[in-house]
């Protein structure tokens, strides 16, 4: 399990890098979500994931911890919202600059300044 765990993690901040390196703004966009994705998955694993305890101490013998719980929450409404921003951001760009290019200029055209 913990094999799988770090493969699904690996791919996404892979993907996520890769994506964030590309010179257009929606596949940006979608890197930053998919890496925001890798750090909500590596919040959980740094809380030990336990099956079927609840997050109560005294509760049962064992108890998960509600900290990387309540962390990849809060980080799901901030990166909602963060992704929300960006991509408002980058259609608002598109428009003005006519370009989907993270710099303003399409590389085929001569650009002089």
């Amino acid at each position: 399990m913990e094999v799988l765990f770090a493969a699904a993690l690996g791919v996404l901040t892979f993907c996520g890098v890769y994506l964030i390196l590309r010179a257009r703004t929606f596949p940006v966009v979608l890197g930053l979500t998919l890496l925001s994705h890798a750090v909500n998955l590596f919040l959980f694993g740094m809380g030990r994931l336990t099956l079927e305890a609840p997050p109560i101490i005294g509760a049962s013998s064992h108890h998960a911890d509600p900290l990387p719980q309540a962390l990849v929450l809060t980080a799901i409404v901030i990166g909602f919202a963060m992704t929300a921003f960006v991509v408002v951001l980058a259609l608002r760009a598109a428009v003005e600059l006519r370009s989907d290019h993270v710099d303003g200029v399409d590389p085929d055209e001569d650009w002089r300044p």
